[in-house]
C-alpha cells in the first residue's frame, strides 16, 4: 500500500516505495471509458508530463502490490461464505465496480484540478470540492465535513488493517510454535497434527508489541523503504509457494454448495471489499506518473490482474480445503518445514507492512496534535501519539481475536464507504450543474445503495458473530490439519 504526503489510504498492503503510497488516498487521471458517464464533459488532463515521475510499468507494479496483503489470504474463506459459484462471480462483479469507482474518483479529481488550476487533488479535497459544487446550500456550507469524513474513514481503515495484521501475526506464529514438535521434512503425506499447548493467542499479540513500537517510531517515510522492499519480496515468494500447493490434488468439487446461506454472504462482502480497498492508492500514483495520461488504462489493467488473482486464489483455496478452510489459508498449509517457513516469511512481510500502514493515520492525527502544543513539545508528543495508537491497535486485536471477523468488520465499516458509497455520490454532486442523464444518476445511486446495504448488513453480521463468539476461549484460527 502506498502513501504520498496527504494522500493515503487503506488497502491491505501498501506500496510505500514512491514517496509512499499507503492505501486510501487518491489521485487519478481519466480519459478512459468511464468518462462516458459524464455526458462527454470530461475535463482536460490536469497533469501531463513529469520527467522525474515513475513509468507505466512501475505504476502497474505499485498498483498490484498495493492490493496484496492479508486480505487475499482470507478470500478462500470468503468464497466459502458465498458459495463456489456465487463467490467467484461476486468477486468479478465487485472488481469491476471497484475499478469503475476508482475511475470516477480520478475523473472528479481531474475536474477540480482543471477548475482550480492545481496539479494534484487528494481524496479528501476532492470530496470537499464536490460538496461545494452541489446545488444544496447546506452541503456547500458544510463541505469541510466531507474532507473530515474521508479522513475519519482513512484512519479507521488503516488502524483496522493494523489490527488485522496483529491477529494474523499471532495466529501464524502460534500455529508454528505449537506444531513444531510434529514438523517434518516430508510435505507429501496427510497427517492430523496434534498441537502442543502454548500461550494464549492474545499473549502472542502482546509479544509483538515492543517490535511494533520500535517500527512505528521510525518517523522518516524514506527510511521505511527498505521495509517496503522486504515486505514485498517476502509476501511475493510466500504467495507463489502457497499457490503452487493449493493448485495440486484438488478433490471432487461437487459436494461444495454453488451458493451458501444468505446469512454468511455479508461476511463474504466485508472480506472481499477489504481486499479490494486500494482506492486510496490511485490519486497518489497518478500524480507520480511521468505521463499521467496513461493512468486510466494502467488502472484498468492493474485491477483486472488483481481481480483474476483474487478469484483464482479464493476459488482454488476453497476447492482445495473445502469446509476445512480457515480464516487465513496459511493456517491450512501442511506441517512440514517448507510451509512453516512460508508462514514465518509472510509474517515478516506483514510485520514490515504494519509500519507502512500505520504511517497513514499518523500523518493525519499528529499534525492536529502538534498544532495544540508548544514547539518544544513536538517530538515527545509525536512519539506519544505513535505509542498510544500502536497500543490501541494491539488492545483492539486482543479484544477481537477472530481474524476472519476482524477483516469482515473493517471491510464493511470503512472500506465499503471509501470504495463504493462515496465515489458515486461524488460524481453526482460534482457534475450535477452540468447536467447528468437519468441513467447515470440511477447507476450511481444503485452502486452507492448497494455499498450502503453491504455496510449495514456486513457490519451487523460481523458484530453479531463476534458477540456470539466472545465466550469461547479457543479460537478456530489456531487449529490445524495438514493436507
Amino acid at each position: 500500500m502506498p502513501v504520498t504526503e496527504n494522500a493515503r489510504g487503506p488497502q491491505e498492503a501498501p506500496a510505500f516505495t514512491l514517496d509512499h503510497m499507503s492505501p486510501p488516498q487518491s489521485t487519478k487521471n481519466l480519459q478512459s471509458k468511464d468518462s462516458k458517464c459524464l455526458n462527454g464533459n470530461s475535463p482536460e488532463p490536469s497533469a501531463v508530463e513529469n520527467p522525474k515521475g515513475i513509468t507505466g510499468f512501475q505504476t502497474l507494479v505499485h498498483l498490484v502490490k498495493g492490493n496484496m496483503g492479508t486480505g487475499i489470504l482470507g478470500l478462500p474463506l470468503a468464497v466459502k461464505n458465498a458459495g463456489i459459484l456465487l463467490g467467484p462471480l461476486s468477486l468479478l462483479v465487485m472488481g469491476f465496480v471497484a475499478c469503475h469507482c476508482m475511475h470516477i474518483l480520478v475523473t472528479c479529481a481531474r475536474h477540480f484540478c482543471h477548475r482550480f488550476n492545481k496539479p494534484f487533488m487528494d481524496y479528501g479535497d476532492t470530496v470537499m470540492h464536490g460538496l461545494e459544487a452541489s446545488p444544496s446550500a447546506w452541503l456547500q456550507s458544510h463541505a469541510h465535513w466531507g474532507r473530515n469524513l474521508v479522513s475519519f474513514f482513512l484512519i479507521v481503515t488503516q488502524l483496522g488493517f493494523c489490527c488485522v495484521y496483529i491477529v494474523f501475526l499471532a495466529d501464524n506464529l502460534k500455529q508454528v510454535v505449537e506444531a513444531m514438535n510434529s514438523t517434518t521434512n516430508d510435505c507429501g503425506y496427510n497427517e492430523t497434527v496434534i498441537l502442543s499447548p502454548s500461550m494464549d493467542s492474545r499473549l502472542y499479540m502482546l509479544s509483538f508489541l515492543p517490535f511494533l513500537v520500535l517500527l512505528v517510531f521510525i518517523r522518516n517515510l524514506r527510511a521505511l523503504t527498505i521495509f517496503s522492499l522486504l515486505a514485498n519480496v517476502s509476501m511475493l515468494v510466500s504467495l507463489v509457494i502457497i499457490t503452487q500447493y493449493i493448485a495440486q490434488r484438488i478433490p471432487d468439487p461437487r459436494p461444495l454448495p454453488l451458493a451458501a446461506s444468505w446469512q454468511t454472504y455479508p461476511l463474504f462482502f466485508g472480506t472481499a471489499i477489504f481486499s479490494f480497498e486500494s482506492i486510496g492508492v490511485v490519486l497518489p500514483l497518478e500524480n507520480k506518473m511521468a505521463d499521467a495520461r496513461r493512468f486510466p488504462a494502467i488502472l484498468s489493467l492493474g485491477l483486472s490482474i488483481v481481480t483474476a488473482l483474487y478469484i483464482g486464489i479464493g476459488a482454488l483455496g476453497y476447492l482445495r480445503f473445502g469446509e476445512e478452510i480457515k480464516a487465513s489459508i496459511t493456517l491450512n498449509l501442511p506441517n512440514c518445514w517448507l510451509y512453516q517457513w512460508v508462514k514465518l516469511l509472510y509474517n515478516v512481510g506483514i510485520l514490515c507492512t504494519y509500519a507502512l500502514q500505520f504511517y497513514v493515520p499518523v500523518e493525519i492525527i499528529i499534525p492536529l496534535a502538534l498544532s495544540r502544543v508548544p514547539e518544544r513539545w513536538a517530538l515527545p508528543v509525536d512519539l506519544l501519539v505513535r505509542l498510544v495508537l500502536v497500543c490501541l491497535t494491539c488492545v483492539l486485536a486482543v479484544l477481537i481475536p477472530r481474524l476472519d471477523l476482524v477483516i469482515s468488520l473493517v471491510g464493511s465499516v470503512s472500506s465499503s464507504a471509501l470504495a463504493l458509497i462515496i465515489p458515486p455520490l461524488l460524481e453526482i454532486t460534482t457534475f450535477c450543474a452540468e447536467g447528468l442523464s437519468p441513467l447515470l444518476i440511477a447507476k450511481d445511486v444503485l452502486i452507492s445503495s448497494l455499498g450502503f446495504v453491504g455496510f449495514v448488513v456486513g457490519t451487523y453480521q460481523a458484530l453479531d458473530e463476534l458477540i456470539g463468539s466472545r465466550g469461547s476461549l479457543s479460537f478456530p484460527n489456531s487449529t490445524i490439519v495438514t493436507q
